[in-house]
């Protein structure tokens, strides 16, 4: 469920008109309803109910420390993937305590501030990061708690960039491999073992790469146990998809993959680790943007907004579809349109959609991409010199700034011309 909605003809979200958000802060904007993330992780968390979990929120789906702030509160975790993301989920009042820290590209300086801080675990994703993690917690006089992000060789994801659990792919210690990298890890004075990790991809439409993930990992806590391995924990990553309004077919709901889980997962005696992201953040969030012409070409109209791909990567990066919406109705005699629908930015790619049928618009119109609260604000850049998109944060008939949007002087006054004359 979003909450965002028409009244009057106006979309809202909650209770707040956008245009009164445009008019406000301006375009584009990233507008998130607090009901909306508060429901999803609520919903999400309900459903392992009588199991022990921690759901550690997917810091890169949306990074923004009011959103972090906002499910902290709600007990959520933080899975994070660099030490810019560790400090945000800290500052967000996330406990240490229930911070895992994943990626294959951990430097050692992320390493020792991460335990320095205390956090969960590590998910190791090769040997060689093992042994730098043990030689950094050696010089820190302390033992890093570890789980190896194995490959289980599941194939999952609904494109090839955000699918992570082939064996082809970067991530995660090969299935072959995972023993004999858990026998290592029990020579090193520097690490303790607690768990097991695997992530096999993200935005999952079908339980049966989970359940076959599940099964395997299972065998393999069994066969490293026996061999004298602590395992306290199971990491199972995200990866559970949402609707994106294209007609593809429509991800399980929360309740079905906690039933799943819960049944394959019984025997096993361990606490389970949830990295949900895009499933709390997606549906939570949307783009506001405002149409700067209508553009008539031989064989295609083209709407150009004010949005690009800048601010939101995902089309142009996974051809990704975002459902779009007129933030005012049109009237019952407004006629259709198909349009491709871009932005501002010199990219062929800086396209949102093709054909798009829509209502007829006009330049100063607002519209909405859906589903924009994942990977939207969190991936955007300042590409062509264009400002970060602000964000907006929703609860009832309120609105607050949460990321002001910079000058073109506040973006410069970083960089500096070499006096080498």
């Amino acid at each position: 469920m979003r909450h965002f909605d028409h009244h009057a003809g106006v979309l809202h979200a909650e209770g707040v008109p956008l245009p009164e958000i445009a008019r406000a802060v301006g375009t584009p904007v990233y507008v998130y309803s607090s009901a909306t993330l508060e429901r999803h992780y609520r919903v999400f968390a309900d459903s392992f109910e009588g199991l022990d979990t921690l759901v550690a929120y997917s810091v890169k789906a949306n990074s923004n420390i009011a959103v972090l702030a906002l499910l902290a509160k709600l007990g959520a975790g933080a899975d994070v993937v660099s030490g810019g993301e560790l400090a945000r989920a800290l500052i967000a009042g996330v406990p240490a305590d229930k911070i895992v820290f994943s990626g294959v590209g951990k430097t050692r300086r992320e390493m020792g501030d991460a335990l320095r801080a205390g956090i969960r675990v590590f998910n190791v994703e090769s040997l060689a990061e093992l042994e730098a993690l043990n030689d950094v917690a050696v010089s820190m006089d302390m033992r890093a708690p570890v789980a190896f992000r194995v490959n289980p060789d599941v194939t999952a994801g609904g494109h090839e960039k955000i699918s992570t659990g082939k064996k082809e792919n970067k991530f995660g210690i090969a299935w072959s491999q995972a023993e004999a990298a858990y026998a290592r890890a029990s020579e090193l004075p520097g690490i303790e073992i607690v768990g097991v990790d695997v992530h096999i991809g993200s935005q999952i439409d079908d339980l049966a790469p989970f359940a076959a993930a599940i099964e395997k990992v299972g065998g393999l806590i069994a066969r490293l146990r026996a061999q004298g391995h602590t395992i306290r924990s199971f990491d199972i990553g995200g990866g559970l998809g949402i609707p994106y309004g294209d007609n593809n077919r429509t991800p399980p709901p929360p309740s079905e993959y906690g039933a799943l889980v819960k049944r394959l997962t019984a025997g096993l005696d361990v606490q389970m680790i949830f990295e949900p992201g895009r499933m709390i953040a997606g549906n939570s969030g949307v783009l506001l943007s405002e149409v700067l012409y209508v553009k008539r070409g031989e064989d295609r109209d083209f709407l150009i907004i004010d949005a690009a791909m800048n601010d939101l990567l995902r089309p142009a990066l996974y051809d990704a579809f975002h459902d779009m919406e007129a933030v005012v109705a049109p009237g019952s005699a407004a006629a259709d349109a198909s349009y491709d629908v871009v932005g501002p930015i010199c990219e062929s790619g800086d396209t949102f959609a093709k054909a798009r049928d829509m209502p007829e618009m006009r330049a100063g119109d607002l519209l909405v991409l859906h589903s924009a609260g994942a990977y939207g604000a969190a991936q955007s850049s300042q590409y062509n010199t264009r400002p970060l998109v602000p964000e907006v944060m929703v609860r009832g008939d309120r609105f607050e700034v949460i990321r002001e949007r910079p000058s073109v002087a506040e973006i410069l006054r970083s960089e500096r011309i070499p006096d080498w004359d």
